[in-house]
């Protein structure tokens, strides 16, 4: 009798990047200059675009009934500060499955803050960010990638953008296949583009970073020229997050298309994206990849996380995104 083949080993997913905690305020509107106005609510949770993108991976590889086991290895790269904060973030992060040895805990720097105001009415925020702890993050420390090497970096722009295109050239000198999420977005050098296998911005991302107006984002025929423009630059896959609209979606050579958005009451909109990025991770791993698949997949992990209050304690598990 032969023995049973030898399982698969699992992929890793390693994000590198901001780890924050944020102290969210709930309020029927936004304050104008110069008002005070009494909240509705207050909470202390963690966040960062890092930490949030770790946590939709993790959460959407396992379910909430078996943590320590799941589809792929999540691995998160950072710094937080020796305080409150810091512990916290991590005691969450490994409560959702994510390998946290990765993350220094600092002395003589505090841990990343979000100041975050969420518009019940509408579920939209604003963001106010405090890097501390992120910004200790340097160049020097990623001129080799830690091994073994992962199947998938993530990358956000929440810590010093010197370091992040320095992962950027040192995943090219490795081979290593890079999704980036260039937010909050600033304009970036050629080079970032070069090889780059996943690209996901939103509305004003795409904006800031294609130098299209407002106006060329806003016309779905001309989704597809705002495309071409990364990928002239050397992206191979395109995202561009719309809002309402939905997700429009290129890899290139005319496979292109736009998903509309799914019909969801809008609680507070804080990490859609970054479940977005999580959910269409976890597919690029999977091998066999449909870009199509993989962004419907995202949506609708997304669209459940708009239902909810908070960032990571908003994220679905994979089995309560199976079951809806």
């Amino acid at each position: 009798m032969s023995a049973d083949p030898e399982p698969l080993p699992l992929p890793v997913i390693a994000v590198i990047g901001s780890l924050n905690a944020d102290l969210t305020t709930y309020t029927s509107r936004i304050p104008s200059g110069g008002e005070t106005l009494h909240a509705n609510s207050f909470k202390v949770g963690s966040g960062g675009k890092g930490g949030n993108q770790t946590c939709a991976c993790a959460k959407l590889s396992r379910t909430s009934k078996d943590i320590q086991n799941g589809s792929a290895i999540i691995k998160i790269f950072g710094a937080v500060g020796n305080d409150a904060h810091g512990s916290m973030i991590l005691h969450d992060l490994q409560a959702s499955g994510v390998d946290t040895s990765g993350v220094s805990m600092k002395d003589g720097v505090e841990t990343g803050v979000a100041v975050i105001l969420v518009e019940e009415e509408s579920g939209e925020n604003r963001i106010l960010l405090s890097a501390g702890a992120n910004y200790s993050l340097q160049p020097s420390q990623f001129s080799l990638l830690p091994l073994p090497l992962p199947s998938l970096i993530i990358l956000q722009l929440e810590i010093p953008v010197p370091t992040t295109l320095e992962i950027l050239r040192t995943a090219r000198t490795q081979n290593m296949e890079v999704l980036l999420n260039p937010a909050p977005a600033i304009p970036l050098p050629e080079e970032a583009y070069v090889g780059l296998a996943h690209l996901v911005v939103n509305e004003t991302e795409a904006v800031i970073l294609s130098g299209c107006s407002p106006g060329d984002i806003e016309d779905e025929k001309k989704l597809p020229d705002v495309a071409r423009i990364f990928h002239g630059r050397g992206v191979k896959n395109v995202i561009i997050t719309l809002g309402g609209r939905g997700v429009f979606f290129s890899s290139g050579e005319g496979n292109n298309g736009l998903l509309k958005a799914r019909k969801v009451e809008v609680v507070d909109t804080t990490a859609a994206g970054d479940t977005f990025v999580g959910a269409y991770a976890l597919e690029v791993v999977k091998g066999e990849f449909d870009i199509k698949s993989a962004v419907e997949r995202a949506n609708m992990a997304a669209a459940k996380t708009i239902g909810k209050r908070g960032a990571q304690s908003s994220i679905p598990w994979a089995d309560e995104l199976d079951s809806s």
